[in-house]
Formats: C-alpha cells, sequence, structure tokens
C-alpha cells in the first residue's frame, strides 16, 4: 500500500468511514491487560522470546494504528499528513516482520503466545478527535519506546541477543522520528485553532490518557523528536 502511494495508484479521498476495529487474525490471542501472564524481564530464553512476542505485538498493532490515523483523519490535514503516517505504517511493518522473522529463527511465531488487547483502547478513545488521537499514540505511547527500548536493547547486549538488540536499535531510530511526526502535526494542528500546543496537549491526556506521565523520559531522544520538555513536565508525578 505505502509503494502504491508514493507512485500515486491510490486517490487522496476519503469518503469510506473506518472500521471501529480492524481485522485480527485468529492468533494471537486477546486478553486484557490484566489477565496476561507474567513474562518476567527477560532474563531466561523464555523470557527474552516472551519479550520478543510483546514486541512483536505492539509494533503489529502499531501498523494499524498509523493506518487508521491516516485513513480517519486524512481528511481533515494537508496531504503531507497522510504521507507522513503510510509512511510511519510501513515502517511498523518492517519492524514487525524483523521480529517476527527473529521469533522463528528462535522456534516460536506470533501468535504463539497471547497478547494483551489494550493498545488499541487509546484508538478507540480518541476515534473522534485527530489532536487527542495525536496526542495520546505517538505522543504518550509512541514516546514511551524512547525510555523502553534503549533498556531492552541493553538487556538482550548482556544477553548476547544481539540479533535482537541490532533489531530494537533500528526500531528506536523509527521512533524517534515517528514520535516527531506526531508532535509537528499536532502542532500544526494547535497552531490552526489557535490552542497553545503545550497545554492544549496536557488537558488532551489528562482526559484520554489511562496512565501516568512517569519519568524517565530519555529527554534527548524527545528533544531530538520535539516533544520538549514543556510538554509533560508538569504532568510527571513529584
Amino acid at each position: 500500500m505505502a509503494r502504491a502511494w508514493r507512485r500515486g495508484e491510490l486517490a487522496h479521498r476519503f469518503d469510506t468511514a473506518m472500521p471501529d476495529r480492524p481485522a485480527r487474525p485468529a492468533l494471537p490471542e486477546l486478553l486484557p491487560p490484566n489477565q496476561m501472564p507474567r513474562r518476567g524481564k527477560g532474563g531466561s530464553e523464555r523470557g527474552r522470546i516472551a519479550l520478543l512476542h510483546a514486541l512483536a505485538h505492539i509494533e503489529f498493532v502499531a501498523i494499524d494504528l498509523a493506518f487508521d490515523m491516516a485513513g480517519r483523519f486524512g481528511g481533515a490535514f494537508p496531504r503531507g499528513f497522510t504521507d507522513d503516517w503510510i509512511s510511519v505504517g510501513a515502517d511498523e511493518a518492517m519492524h514487525f516482520a524483523l521480529l517476527d522473522r527473529r521469533l522463528k529463527s528462535l522456534g516460536s511465531h506470533y501468535g504463539a503466545m497471547p497478547a494483551h488487547d489494550g493498545l488499541w483502547e487509546s484508538a478507540t478513545a480518541t476515534a473522534h478527535d485527530p489532536l487527542a488521537r495525536l496526542a495520546v499514540v505517538p505522543m504518550v505511547l509512541e514516546a514511551r519506546g524512547l525510555v523502553v527500548t534503549p533498556e531492552t536493547i541493553a538487556r538482550f547486549k548482556s544477553a548476547q541477543y544481539d540479533t535482537s538488540a541490532r533489531i530494537l536499535s533500528r526500531i528506536f531510530t523509527d521512533e524517534i522520528r515517528h514520535v516527531r511526526a506526531g508532535t509537528i502535526w499536532f502542532e500544526f494542528a494547535c497552531a490552526a485553532k489557535g490552542f497553545s500546543a503545550e497545554s492544549h496537549w496536557r488537558s488532551l491526556v489528562s482526559r484520554y490518557f489511562r496512565g501516568l506521565i512517569k519519568p524517565p523520559f530519555n529527554d534527548s531522544a524527545r528533544d531530538s523528536a520535539g516533544l520538549t520538555r514543556e510538554y509533560y513536565q508538569e504532568l510527571a508525578p513529584v
């Protein structure tokens, strides 16, 4: 789809309603987050495979989130918005393919374990408002990866899981770009409406994000993505 879009083979038209939920494969079994089996911190071979499976699931849902962003809200923005989110979706598909290939090399595969169904809740809660979607999905959920991913890379390296660490290093580089896309379009929309981007972001996150914005933050990576401390410092618990 991304290739067809770049070649001009798809119309920039938004006359079909997006589904409430994307189609899903039969596996993995999707469970509420509080019913997921504990996987530990990846200290064993089994734990590392479970961690890779969880990461593959995040990337799989991220494909849906990116294309839903383009399809649901693209008509309200300049064409560059759709360009960016289709590109993000293509990145997420590549990330998923790398992780699934890694799982198969370790004797597993995506769908071999249950996965939690909490990620799509954010899409459902923000389906009516592109600013809320941008505030929560790229600027909170994906921004979390700017802290979690380097920590996971370090754990994989210490366990001599070098292939997995290289995959996550590639994902981390792309995550910065994805958060930047979210921040740029959020600020564009806020400027068009006369909103203060930082204060409006805090208001939307308080309303639509079920959780805490808590340190550590990896300020340098967030700064590279344009998500400066003025956004999130006031929400962090003391």
